[in-house]
């Protein structure tokens, strides 16, 4: 995805078709994805991130905020927050924002059809989280390290097809930026999703220190989170954490990489 491209809709038929409600569901519309051909094995040489940045002025986003907070505030165990935002309002929302890792109690969450592009690393503090559901989120390809810290997690339902290094497919990764011992000279507060796939990041995804303390070694690992094989990107504070990531899944490369050209098992098309 570039920012030179004109961003493409296409309608999803069955909105979230687990809320059956009349005036829920039905036909709305969510940016077309062009990263890689999620229907056959056809490699390309690069990929990258997607360099939309959230518009936190936006209707949706800030209808989004409200639904978090009153979540948090009710304790419920189930989190559906698409449903309940327009059309329009949906399509505006391209991540999650930080304040879910307030919803302590949230068993399940849905995220069906979502335009989402990124998921952010606060998801790790959602403890409760036993079931996953981002399933026809075609533009999410990948998730943040964190998501491992979700212990109870036990069932997803993701596109898998949607995903970097996925099983059928094998489409490449994003290339990371090289490591750095000091972050001196970042504005972690403000970073550039092409390059860093993330506006912000702020703690190490496997000790959880602050990034500024020591330096940024970014790695793409993929492992078992629930139901599915997940390309997991791991901001890390130093080779230290890196070292200390569990082996990548069977059938996958098994130990971190920093993507680009490398090699990947063969493709399991049929």
């Amino acid at each position: 995805m570039t920012d030179e491209e004109e961003p493409r809709l296409y309608g999803n038929r069955w909105g979230d078709t687990s809320d059956p409600a009349p005036g829920r569901s039905g036909s709305y519309r969510v940016d077309m994805c062009s990263c890689f051909d999620q229907t056959r094995p056809h490699p390309r040489a690069r990929v990258g991130f997607h360099t939309e940045r959230q518009d936190t002025s936006a209707p949706g986003w800030r209808h989004l905020l409200e639904l978090v907070e009153q979540a948090a505030d009710d304790g419920r165990e189930e989190f559906r927050p698409l449903i309940e935002l327009s059309p329009e309002e949906r399509r505006q929302v391209i991540t999650l924002p930080a304040s879910i890792a307030r919803l302590t109690a949230v068993k399940h969450l849905v995220l069906y059809g979502s335009n989402l592009v990124r998921i952010p690393p606060e998801i790790g503090a959602m403890t409760s989280l036993e079931e996953f559901t981002p399933y026809t989120s075609y533009r999410l390809h990948w998730f943040p390290y964190e998501i491992s810290r979700c212990r109870k997690l036990t069932r997803s339902t993701v596109s898998t097809r949607a995903l970097f290094g996925n099983y059928k497919l094998r489409p490449p990764f994003p290339r990371l930026q090289p490591s750095a011992d000091s972050v001196a000279d970042l504005d972690l507060g403000s970073l550039d999703p092409r390059r860093w796939g993330a506006t912000a990041m702020h703690r190490c995804s496997v000790c959880d220190r602050a990034i500024e303390q020591g330096g940024l070694h970014q790695v793409w690992i993929s492992l078992r989170v629930a139901t599915d094989i997940l390309p997991l990107l791991v901001n890390a504070c130093s080779p230290v954490c890196v070292a200390a990531l569990p082996i990548g899944a069977r059938d996958y490369i098994p130990s971190p990489h920093k993507g680009g050209q490398v090699d990947q098992p063969a493709s399991g098309w049929d």
